[in-house]
């Protein structure tokens, strides 16, 4: 921090596809509630980004969006300490877009690796529209807008933040240092595995969400796969290769080696491990779905939330949008 205790500004977004599960908390989530200590934190919405690739059903945009906002009070975002906000309802990050669009060229969006790696995996769908192409434009604009100086990303994450400050550093070069070069906060993101081994995934249809209800937990634990090879209760197990025990490991961590321990010596049912990760997971949850329900549960509540965090981040964008202006020298 510098001398007048200025918080250096940080910047991430989720965008609102469906129902965040417990791989987004401990794999985000968590993460993003404790940089609120050292950090001027902006948390957002993405809905303008979930269009790029779903703009064909936005049947749900809006519903999931509101979700989503919920949610990530309930797992802990302070929108008193932090500005969370929903990108669609900060108009400055679209001005920012198109002037940063003019400035990039094609061919850095064109041989993006996120780019070429959707497009295979999408085949089937038609995303040739500009909006997925330009996409790390917009991306670049919602950190940039709040001058954002960190983003915390994972090690694959890095070139989606390097194309973000090389159109920085471009126009920088063209108009002056207006801008800053958003720094990597490099973060170590753990992939949960899902219901099934998989990585935990709405599309797969394996995941836990973070607002489920205590039944559909116990419903969906027991359901999970173990130890191929142990037929009988009292055959050694092989913990290692169990899905379930990959999940202790990461909610029950003070007695994943006794339980690894007991699963190989055969003192250990499969059932019964099962039993105990439902009920592990279902008292992590409660604090989540406690201030969830408090927060549902006063009329009014959230809209004012929401209100409220339009109107700060219009008021930070809208500064740097200022500057951005005067620098390009279109009126203002």
């Amino acid at each position: 921090m510098g001398k007048d205790n200025r918080k250096p500004a940080l910047f991430s977004g989720v965008r609102p596809t469906g129902r965040p599960h417990l791989g987004n908390l401990v794999g985000a989530f968590e993460n993003w509630v404790s940089l609120q200590e050292g950090y001027d934190c902006f948390f957002c919405v993405v809905d303008w980004h979930a269009l790029t690739t779903g703009y064909e059903d936005t049947q749900d945009l809006r519903r999931n969006t509101r979700e989503l906002f919920v949610d990530l009070i309930s797992v802990g975002i302070d929108p008193e300490r932090s500005t969370l906000f929903i990108q669609s309802q900060c108009k400055q990050h679209a001005e920012l877009a198109l002037l940063l669009g003019m400035v990039t060229p094609l061919g850095w969006l064109e041989r993006c690796p996120t780019y070429k790696e959707q497009l295979r995996e999408l085949a089937g769908r038609d995303i040739t529209n500009f909006g997925f192409l330009g996409y790390p434009v917009l991306q670049a604009a919602d950190i940039l807008a709040h001058k954002g100086e960190f983003v915390p990303v994972g090690q694959d994450q890095l070139h989606h933040l390097e194309l973000s400050r090389e159109i920085v550093r471009r126009f920088n070069h063209l108009y002056g240092s207006a801008l800053p070069e958003a720094q990597p906060l490099l973060s170590r993101f753990p992939i949960l595995p899902g219901t099934d081994g998989r990585k935990m995934s709405k599309s797969y249809g394996n995941d836990i969400a973070i607002a489920e209800e205590p039944a559909a937990v116990r419903t969906k634990v027991m359901s999970m796969i173990t130890d191929p090879a142990r037929i009988r209760k009292n055959d050694p197990g092989h913990p290692e290769v169990c899905n379930v025990y990959s999940l202790h490991q990461a909610f029950s961590q003070q007695t994943s080696a006794q339980i690894a321990d007991e699963c190989r010596r055969g003192l250990r049912g499969c059932v019964d491990c099962k039993k105990e990760l439902a009920e592990t997971i279902i008292n992590y949850l409660e604090p989540v779905r406690t201030r969830r329900r408090e927060l549902l549960g006063t009329p009014g509540k959230v809209d004012a939330l929401i209100e409220a965090g339009a109107a700060k981040a219009q008021a930070s964008a809208e500064r740097c949008l200022d500057e951005v202006r005067r620098a390009i020298r279109v009126w203002t």
